[in-house]
Parts: C-alpha cells; structure tokens; sequence
C-alpha cells in the first residue's frame, strides 16, 4: 500500500432527503469531495441489509446489499418511480439522523412498486444476475420472504421443521406462495449491485478506491447459517452449540456476549476453504480494500455455550490461523486486506498479523494513556499499519477530547505540539497525517469538528447507533482546499 490518506463516512451518513444515505447523487458528490481533497480511500462500513438493533454487522446476508441505499432518485430517472410517489412516503423529518422504523415500512412497498414496472424490462439482465450470484441469490430471497411470511422470527423459531431445517421438499411447497416476494427481494438486489457498480466504477475515474469493512462472523439469524448450516458449530437441530463474544475486561464485567455462531473451521478446512473463498469473492464485487473486522478471532478465539446470558463462561479456542489467511491470499491476489487488530493483543494475534503481511491498525485515541506506554504512539508505529483518529466505535476526537483524562489530554498536546491557533482537533488529524504510517483515515466527523452527537456506535449500547447523518452542504469546498493542503504537506496525494 502506497503513502496515501482517506475518510470514514458510512454509507448511511450522507445526507439524502429519503431518510438515510444512499448510492444516489450525495454519494457521488462525497466522491467529488474526496477527489478534491486529495483522498485515495473511501472507508465505509458493511452495506449489507439491517435486521433488529440496525447493526450493519448482523446482517441476514454476507452478500446482499442494503435496500435502503438503492437511490429513489435514480429509480425516478429509470421511469420506475414517480416523484410523486416518492414525496407522499415519509422517511421521518430528521435530516441528522436515521429513522430505521419509517425505512422498515416504507421502502420495500416503493421497491415494489418499481419492480412491478421494470422486471419484464430488465428480465434478461435479472436472468443474468441470478445466475452469476446463484451461489447466495436464491437462499437470500427464499429466506427473506419466509421470515416475512413469518413476522420476521428468526428462523430458529419458526414453526415448520421442514423450512427451518431448509430441506427443498418444504420450500418447494411454499414457494408458489412466496413467489412475488421472492421476486422483489431478488429485485432488489439486482437495483442495489447495478447502482453500486456505477458508483464504484465512477469512483475509480475519480482515483478512489472503496475500502468495505467485512464482520469476521456471520449473523445467526441469516441465510447463510440458514442455507449452510454444515459451516457453522451446531447440533442435529441447527441450534449453536457454541457462540461468539469477548472476554471479560478492564471495560466490561461480563464481557461482551455477541451470539454469532462459530464456524466449523474442521469442515471448511475440507473443501480448501470454499465458503470463505465465495465470502470474499462477494465482498471483493463490492471493495477494492477488505478490512476483517475482529481479525484477532482466526488466531484464537473466545467460544460461550450457546443460551449463556453473559461472555464470562467461554473459553479460548485455536483458529484457523495461517492455513486459512494463506488461502485467501492464494485466491485474492489483487484484494488488499486490512486486519483489524485492536483489542487485548497476545503473541499468537501478533504473530498472525506478522505472518500475513496485512497491516494492522493503530487508533491516536488509544495513544495518549498517561498511566502507561502505549504502543499507538506514532513513534513506535512501523510504516505497514494504517493510522486512524478513531473508528467508528470510538467517539469523535471532539467528543474523547471532552471525556478524557485531563493527564491524557496534556500528554497528547505535548506529543503532537498542539497550540490553542491550531486546535486539538486539527492537531489531532495532523498528528495521523505526519506519522510513518502507510494509511491515515479520519472520520469524516472529526474534519467537521463534531461532538458526540455523531458517533458512529458506542459498543454494549443497545440503541442510538448506526443513525448519523451528515447535514447537506457540510462537505465543501473550502474543507476539501484544507485537507488537500495537509495531503499534500504530508506526502499523501499518491492514488493506490
């Protein structure tokens, strides 16, 4: 990875008038913007669709696309919508932030109606889509139009054994009744990959390159447990015998219990690693840049027996380790991976990280500990790792700024030199932007110089996340003039 910087801004977070961000005209602004401020990378966030709690992360698919991101506007252009039937939708008054209940029951009828107009049209090109993502498409419709035949229960609850153990002689049955949902989920994927490919292809005309965060572990309410349960820990039942979470810290008492079931790495191993391999490829049509969330998991990793009501009864387990990240490598030669790093480090993650080649991550509001060394010090940073002010589950610079330490607060304006003319958020990006560090992104929160009204998510709260918005206008020209200057100050301009 050459010298270069970028932004972390969510897909959700640009500003739309229909209720969330999407891959309509501000997104192709946002790519303006970044072009113009001398950025190479674009960070963002999964962009599969949310379920319960709107956690990109739980996602009832590790390939689908979000509905909520395909643009109104460009269906309007396409003849498949009318404005006028667009206007008399709510999506909620809040232009700052996201209203996932208005989206939940107002976007899929729009897509309905535009898919009651465009599939004949498009049949051909639908034909074609579903048979190069057969391998994801069928079992993500299927499923989706069950659980909305089924009040949206996971399908861990649902009643027939048939459909809950996915044997085909069930679904055949259902299916005739399911078929016009079946129809618009598909549909709706086929929207989301056309537009995105756009987007993506424009944002390479531009010299910006997409960096997707990809979850390590998949949702257990999703299809592909769902469709594969042969990849994952469970019992004769497809019931988790085992589930994923962290241990307890010097933040949290009970750890952190998240529920996703673990993978049966002794069966992937068999077949070479095949469902990883379609898992990325997936991830691959959408990034130029795959960031593994939690990659601290394929070295060891904390299993809890399923039905616990907290982490603290779980045990570490070997990953998969080198064998798997060597088959990725092997497969995706011209895939970059970004290993997420963070956490309780140990030697076996440090040795992984070194074995990959990936580049870790190191966060400046980690640095500043003025009880103890810190190894996010810049000083001790090798150039093989990217720099962040913090992520998306750190609080804004404004927001840590408030919270901190006051010894923590002096020690990073003594590291980083920062006077009262520069300002501490400023010091604290320009401090990113100097390091050795191949990558620095910011989030595009902290250029705005925004409190803690909009952070991204504060992990262990059950609600108030994945709901900022940018307020229109805010990404300028004059920003974009700033930053340019400090890209280009720094030795960052170079395009990957």
């Amino acid at each position: 990875m050459k010298r270069s910087s970028g932004i972390l801004m969510p897909v959700f977070s640009l500003p739309s008038p229909y209720g969330i961000g999407t891959v309509g005209k501000a997104a192709y602004d946002f790519v303006d913007f970044l072009h113009d401020a001398g950025q190479t990378w674009w960070q963002i966030l999964p962009v599969g669709p949310t379920s319960y709690g709107d956690s990109p992360y739980q996602s009832p698919s590790a390939y689908a696309g979000n509905p909520y991101f395909i643009d109104l506007d460009l269906l309007a252009e396409d003849g498949l919508l009318t404005k006028k039937e667009i206007n008399a939708v709510s999506f909620g008054d809040d232009p700052e932030h996201a209203d996932y209940g208005l989206l939940y029951e107002n976007r899929l009828p729009l897509l309905k109606k535009a898919m009651e107009r465009g599939w004949d049209g498009a049949a051909e090109e639908i034909g074609e889509f579903r048979r190069a993502n057969a391998f994801w498409l069928e079992d993500y419709a299927v499923f989706m139009a069950i659980k909305r035949a089924n009040k949206m229960q996971s399908w861990l609850e649902w009643e027939d054994e048939g459909l809950r153990m996915h044997r085909q002689d069930a679904i055949d049955r259902v299916r005739p009744e399911l078929e016009e949902d079946i129809r618009l989920f598909i549909f709706a994927q086929y929207l989301f990959f056309k537009q995105w490919a756009k987007l993506r292809e424009y944002a390479h005309e531009k010299g910006i390159m997409i960096m997707g965060d990809m979850a390590l572990y998949v949702a257990l309410d999703s299809a592909d447990v769902w469709s594969s349960p042969e990849n994952f820990l469970l019992d004769e039942k497809n019931v988790p015998v085992d589930v994923a979470g962290v241990p307890p810290d010097y933040f949290t008492a009970d750890g952190q219990l998240w529920g996703n079931p673990l993978y049966n790495y002794g069966r992937m191993e068999q077949d070479g690693y095949g469902w990883w391999i379609r898992m990325i490829g997936g991830a691959a049509q959408l990034y130029d840049a795959i960031r593994i969330d939690h990659f601290r998991g394929l070295a060891n990793y904390w299993a809890v027996p399923y039905g616990e009501a907290t982490a603290k009864n779980g045990r570490w387990v070997q990953g998969p380790g080198m064998r798997l990240v060597s088959a990725l490598k092997g497969w995706f030669t011209d895939v970059q991976f970004i290993a997420e790093d963070l956490g309780f480090a140990t030697p076996e993650v440090a040795q992984l990280l070194n074995e990959s080649g990936f580049p870790g991550m190191k966060v400046l509001e980690f640095a500043f500990d003025s009880k103890e060394e810190s190894n996010y010090l810049p000083h001790t940073y090798q150039r093989n790792c990217i720099c962040y002010t913090g992520t998306h589950d750190n609080d804004t610079v404004v927001g840590w700024q408030k919270t901190a330490d006051k010894n923590d607060l002096k020690k990073a304006k003594a590291y980083l030199g920062i006077n009262d003319s520069e300002g501490f958020v400023r010091g604290m990006i320009r401090g990113g932007m100097e390091s050795v560090a191949d990558l620095f992104i910011a989030q595009m929160q902290d250029y705005l110089e925004l409190g803690a009204e909009a952070r991204i998510n504060t992990p262990g709260a059950a609600s108030g996340n994945w709901t900022w918005r940018m307020l229109p206008g805010k990404a300028d020209k004059k920003l974009a003039k700033e930053i340019y200057a400090m890209t280009e100050i720094f030795g960052r301009l170079n395009r990957v």
